[in-house]
């Protein structure tokens, strides 16, 4: 994941709440978005769906 731009790590996390992936892989998105202090703008992706 560390390979991801941040734009495309948000648009990977979009696309599997959307698709409902597995929760696990779901999981390490999240993980990473945190570690990269962007897991506020996930959010507010998430509440737009």
């Amino acid at each position: 994941m560390r390979h991801l731009n941040d734009d495309l790590l948000l648009e990977t996390y979009q696309k599997a709440c959307e698709l409902e992936l597995n929760d696990d892989f779901i999981f390490l998105i999240t993980q990473e978005l945190e570690r990269r202090s962007i897991a506020d703008r996930s959010a507010h992706l998430k509440k737009l769906h």
